[in-house]
């Protein structure tokens, strides 16, 4: 392709930063093949929808996009859409009949074939779909483009999923667990720290799995180890670690390695035995409340985090009030709460007892007026103490505060800090002294 005729290529990516890396594999590739990336999907030659489909909210949002995108045919330089990710691998059919504006669909294992795929296409009038089993896992040969903030960047350090919990549709979508080899992830996070990259956040469906496929050994724990000998890496966090897969070991690790920061995700979605029989989780009530006392004793001032599913199937006010309880006795310093979706070809959509969606939003918003008051009470016990901040740039209300995040926030999802003195440059990881906060944020002064 000459650089006369260099096509203009724009993302759009939804759902989670597992989705993101995938968006950002299909951004490296297509620069490597001599596409030109924009932001602006108005002077875009292609437009890409990377979509979610894991709740009908996302499913929703996805569904919004394409049709919006879609008007770039018309008032814009746009002659290919494309949608990839988890919504046409698990609807193809209906999405081919009923969005003929779109002109290729791709899967969640066909998205490293982006620039192969465009150029088949080229010339070709009829719709298109490569949509294959999901068993692909991408490797550190393929490029990818850090579309994230540049001090940032996810690490997926697995694909899939084989927990098969009752409400979860990702194994269909994404397959069994799959490990990616370790010295291939070293790799990769050896090239983002040269980028600039400060902090990386390891992922996957669930971290504590990985390496239970894979024959030559490897753990997280090793693998946390060999990231954490990396020049130039500060943070190390962990997300989406399942309760039963956190190890002593692990405990260890996280409490002794000052580049791990004290901060994990712990998806338990809800704490009533029955409820979580239902649900397919590993983990019971006990073990999970053993497991908090544990952290928070072994690593004093940890940050949890968790996510909670309200209104599944056959919850009753007595299993709804046994989650309240909890919630308020924790005290989780960060919580996720969802609504219970409904998903066709997951077996808790067959279970009796649905939940009506007035009583799952009454639910969600006594959880939701809980965390914000513990959430505050948190925050206020920071105030006076000294945090470790990345900066991030300006504050949206105003350029003259800038704005950043502790190493107990992680990146879209927690709250900022706001800092009202001292300077620093994007990017850099100063010492602030936190001297305010409301339900979610912090404010602070930098002292070095």
């Amino acid at each position: 392709m000459s650089e006369s005729v260099k096509q203009k290529v724009s993302m759009v990516s939804l759902g989670c930063p597992k989705n993101l890396v995938d968006a950002e594999v299909m951004l490296g590739v297509l620069a490597k093949n001599e596409y030109e990336i924009t932001m602006d999907e108005k002077d875009a030659d292609v437009i890409i929808v990377n979509t979610c489909s894991f709740i009908k909210e996302a499913k929703q949002e996805s569904i919004d996009a394409i049709l919006d995108l879609a008007e770039r045919k018309h008032d814009g330089r746009c002659h290919t859409l494309i949608v990839s990710g988890c919504l046409p691998q698990r609807y193809q059919e209906e999405l081919a009949h009923e969005l003929p504006e779109v002109d290729i669909f791709i899967g969640t294992g066909d998205y490293p074939r982006i620039a192969e795929i465009l150029a088949e296409k080229s010339g070709l009038e009829t719709q298109l779909r490569y949509v294959g089993d999901p068993d692909y896992i991408y490797d550190e040969t393929l490029p990818r483009l850090n579309s994230s903030p540049s001090w940032f960047s996810y690490l997926k350090i697995g694909e899939g999923c084989s927990n098969c919990c009752s409400y979860c549709i990702i194994p269909q979508l994404r397959g069994a667990y799959r490990s990616r080899p370790l010295e291939a992830l070293v790799v990769e996070a050896e090239r983002l720290v040269e980028r600039g990259v400060k902090e990386i956040n390891v992922i996957s469906q669930d971290i504590t799995r990985y390496g239970s496929d894979l024959e030559d050994g490897s753990t997280l724990e090793e693998l946390l180890r060999r990231l954490a000998a990396i020049d130039g890496l500060r943070w190390i966090r962990l997300l989406y670690a399942y309760p039963d897969g956190i190890s002593d070991d692990l405990i260890g690790l996280i409490r002794d390695e000052p580049k791990i920061c004290k901060y994990v995700d712990i998806p338990i979605q809800h704490i009533s035995d029955p409820i979580l029989t239902a649900m397919k989780r590993r983990s019971a009530s006990q073990q999970i409340r053993d497991l908090i006392d544990t952290l928070r004793r072994e690593i004093p001032g940890i940050a949890l985090r968790t996510s909670l599913i309200v209104g599944f199937p056959g919850e009753t006010v007595e299993d709804f009030n046994t989650l309240m309880q909890f919630v308020e006795q924790t005290s989780f310093d960060r919580l996720g709460v969802f609504c219970y979706s409904k998903e066709e070809g997951t077996s808790a959509s067959t279970l009796p007892d649905q939940v009506t969606e007035r009583v799952k939003r009454e639910r969600y918003r006594k959880l939701m007026r809980a965390q914000a008051r513990l959430s505050f009470r948190h925050n206020r016990a920071l105030i006076g103490r000294l945090e470790q901040v990345i900066v991030e740039g300006y504050s949206e209300e105003t350029e003259l505060l800038l704005k950043g995040r502790s190493s107990r926030q992680a990146p879209d999802i927690d709250g900022q800090v706001y800092i009202t003195a001292g300077t620093a440059e994007v990017g850099d990881i100063v010492t602030l002294k936190i001297t305010d906060s409301s339900d979610y944020d912090l404010i602070g002064e930098i002292v070095c």
